[in-house]
């Protein structure tokens, strides 16, 4: 005799269901081993990211030397940022020229030097990788661009300059406001190659040559499409990582200005935000105005990646 089986989808009664509702402290309890397990990282992240964030925007509200009890004002610091401080608009000014040409160029250019490397054989492909991850293992390697772009006749661009007959006299590169952007821009550019060109050629090496073989049969029949329906969405996670490094990078400037243009610059031209919160922060001690300044830029950090996050859902559609 066959057995009638119900096409009804299966449900508890009401007691079987409520076994099954686990509160989040069973949920935890059940799960207790993984919560040991990321209890360091997690303790750790909340000591030194999420509570200083949170103590910042709080601060931001205050009047703060670090001698006194923080003082509740308001608004006021973010009034003095766009009312009262010039300096401030032109960091923010200049810090946006960094983050709308380095971020994408060097985003780009990082991807397609990886995807045109990832064909190379494993030795050649190797060599490449460590030629362009060089600058970002040694950490002061900008400072080779101060010898390159000295102000007197030594220096590697005015002598060129000059022996071509294109200059008569030494150009004083970083004390000149006319250049000072331009040359950060360059040197910043050549120190963000080498961690977004990194996070890319991993991801291209973990995706599955089957894919291509089966986009074959499916009709792709050019590298183009391939990338666009293929590449890109195999290794999103990377993308996605290679856009918060170089949206980081774009908006944290500050080494390189302050060793190779100054601190301050001259006329505030390679000043950018974060410089600009250093000088309030450690050099005035007024802590609630450089807390404001690092709220602002944490608010535009985040914006920006919102951004990216929604343009890179719509790769390979």
């Amino acid at each position: 005799m066959e057995k009638v089986i119900s096409s009804k989808p299966f449900s508890f009664g009401g007691k079987e269901r409520d076994k099954y509702k686990l509160t989040v402290w069973e949920q935890m309890k059940r799960n207790r081993s993984c919560y040991v397990l990321l209890a360091p990282y997690f303790i750790l992240f909340f000591l030194f990211t999420v509570l200083p964030v949170i103590s910042s925007i709080i601060l931001s509200f205050t009047s703060f030397n670090m001698l006194q009890m923080p003082k509740f004002v308001g608004l006021e610091n973010y009034a003095r940022l766009f009312l009262e401080d010039d300096i401030f608009i032109i960091a923010v000014k200049n810090t946006l020229i960094f983050a709308v040409i380095t971020g994408p160029v060097s985003y780009f250019a990082c991807f397609v030097f990886a995807w045109i490397i990832n064909d190379f054989g494993p030795k050649l492909r190797s060599f490449m990788t460590v030629i362009f991850y060089a600058p970002s293992l040694a950490g002061n390697a900008y400072f080779i661009w101060q010898l390159i772009f000295s102000g007197d006749r030594y220096g590697y661009a005015n002598a060129i300059l000059m022996n071509l007959g294109i200059i008569t006299s030494e150009i004083n590169w970083f004390k000149n406001a006319s250049y000072v952007l331009a040359l950060l821009i360059i040197i910043q550019l050549w120190l963000s190659l080498g961690t977004g060109f990194l996070v890319f050629i991993a991801g291209l090496q973990t995706v599955d040559q089957s894919l291509y073989e089966a986009g074959a049969v499916d009709g792709i029949r050019n590298r183009w499409q391939e990338l666009w329906h293929i590449t890109l969405p195999a290794m999103k996670p990377q993308l996605m990582l290679g856009a918060v490094l170089q949206i980081t990078q774009a908006f944290a400037v500050s080494d390189i200005s302050i060793n190779l243009a100054g601190f301050p610059s001259v006329n505030y031209s390679g000043t950018t935000m974060v410089t600009h919160l250093i000088d309030y922060g450690t050099i005035r001690f007024e802590m609630g105005y450089a807390s404001a300044i690092a709220t602002l830029l944490f608010v535009l950090m985040i914006g920006t990646n919102k951004l990216i996050q929604k343009l890179l859902r719509r790769v390979g559609d």
